[in-house]
């Protein structure tokens, strides 16, 4: 599937991070949530602090605490923020966040979601649900509910949080060129209800809107497609590297050869040629939120 292609349905439509935040003790990918785990309990237990105190200061429950302290959950950015100054951490927790953010997402995805957030242009092909990028919180936790085996409460939890988290790239300066070819039938599929679609589909047409964003629809009346093989996305570097990703299952790729990147650039010159223009797109879905 692809960068952003992992979630709703399979764990490919969202981004990588479909599976579970929660990392299992032993595995080497626990570093980082470990060593932070073991200096936050040195800091709490220099500071006189039990885990109820500390977590009323800062608003979780003890039994959170222990699972950051264990290593066991990765905490939110925020979680960071409010523990550095309580625990009079003079900035040592707040130097990490930064991996910490980064090691919430599974060990087959960490190097694309680091690309990603520093790619200059990204190209997006969905095809089994909403790319992630494009995700509204209400769809990313139905994906989420719908993983199998079932995913506890707090492994939803920082799973949506870090599908969302990865929406901060529309917000950055310089903008980079963000195009997305997404299957019809996803458009169709009411993943989390009726509502959530059409707040979904709400929400393409505002994110299409943005200068450096397009929006197509590859329509299913098609007879011609070039990317049956499934979803996958195109990075490119500011130092001029292009770059390919593709998941499935839970397994990933990364790309560097020339050859395959070249391929897969061919692909989606095709597909957007095959597709619905940004402007066909958003009417199509506009139309398809008239009919709701």
């Amino acid at each position: 599937m692809t960068l952003d292609d992992a979630g709703a349905g399979s764990r490919a439509e969202a981004g990588g991070e479909p599976q579970t935040g929660r990392l299992p003790e032993g595995r080497p990918e626990n570093g980082v949530a470990v060593a932070f785990g073991r200096q936050l309990k040195l800091l709490r237990i220099r500071a006189g602090l039990d885990r109820t105190e500390f977590g009323e200061r800062v608003g979780y429950a003890a039994q959170s605490i222990a699972s950051f302290e264990q290593g066991r959950r990765i905490p939110q950015p925020e979680f960071v923020d409010k523990a550095d100054p309580v625990l009079d951490a003079g900035g040592l927790l707040l130097a990490v966040k930064e991996e910490l953010a980064r090691a919430q997402y599974p060990a087959f995805f960490r190097d694309a979601a680091r690309l990603e957030a520093k790619a200059v242009g990204l190209c997006v092909y969905g095809l089994y649900a909403i790319p992630g990028l494009l995700q509204t919180e209400d769809y990313a936790r139905a994906g989420f509910e719908l993983e199998r085996p079932l995913l506890d409460e707090g492994d939803i939890e920082q799973g949506v949080s870090a599908r969302l988290a990865r929406q901060e790239i529309y917000d950055r300066r310089p903008a980079p060129l963000l195009s997305f070819v997404v299957d019809e039938s996803v458009l169709r599929r009411p993943i989390g209800g009726w509502p959530t679609l059409y707040g979904q589909l709400e929400q393409m047409l505002r994110i299409g809107s943005k200068r450096n964003v397009e929006i197509q629809v590859m329509p299913l009346d098609r007879e011609d497609h070039a990317a049956l093989g499934g979803p996958f996305t195109l990075i490119d570097m500011a130092q001029g590297q292009r770059l390919a990703y593709a998941e499935v299952q839970g397994d990933s790729r990364l790309y560097t050869s020339r050859d395959m990147v070249r391929e897969l650039e061919a692909r989606y010159g095709i597909i957007r040629s095959q597709a619905l223009t940004p402007r066909e797109s958003k009417e199509f879905i506009a139309k398809l939120l008239g009919e709701k």
